[in-house]
């Protein structure tokens, strides 16, 4: 499956809207996703990163970090949630299967 077919299988907006600046939020979810690795190192953790969930008042945001074969993990998938709305064990659960799908 390549990255179109996943987005438009998990029903979400390829490239954004006029609420969401994609561009500005994976700029500012890696440097989360950097800080975490690095906090996790630190620590000496010697575990994965599995997803990330932000929480606001009318939003869920959710990181899933990818491992690539070489187990680096280079890419992220981000869904932004309308909190009254989402479900997010089934997201987190879609994001999953189509992170196992997905050929980058």
């Amino acid at each position: 499956m390549n990255i179109e077919t996943a987005l438009k299988e998990a029903m979400s907006i390829l490239g954004g809207d006029k609420y969401l600046d994609l561009d500005l939020a994976a700029a500012g979810n890696t440097e989360v996703i950097r800080a975490k690795m690095r906090t996790m190192q630190s620590l000496n953790l010697n575990d994965t990163i599995e997803d990330i969930l932000i929480t606001l008042g009318k939003q869920y945001h959710l990181i899933r970090v990818m491992t690539n074969a070489d187990g680096s993990h280079n890419l992220f998938l981000y869904l932004a949630l309308d909190r009254p709305k989402a479900n997010l064990a089934l997201a987190r659960h879609h994001l999953r299967r189509i992170e196992n799908d997905l050929t980058v």
